[in-house]
């Protein structure tokens, strides 16, 4: 039986993937996982938040 990701573990997993750094170790977990769903919410969620950062940096920038 597969087992279901912690939420630390999702969060690692994207962030790892965000930024291009991930162990093949921690990959085959990630495929091992019953369903991609809170790998694709979470992800989701940090891309927004990255653009939202993004968008305010620019706006605090320029005037």
């Amino acid at each position: 039986m597969k087992q279901q990701p912690g939420l630390k573990q999702v969060f690692k997993a994207v962030a790892g993937a965000l930024i291009g750094v991930q162990s093949e170790q921690q990959r085959q977990q990630d495929f091992n996982s019953n369903s991609p769903m809170p790998y694709i919410l979470v992800g989701i969620i940090v891309t927004v938040l990255f653009v939202v950062t993004l968008l305010l940096i620019v706006r605090a920038v320029l005037p």
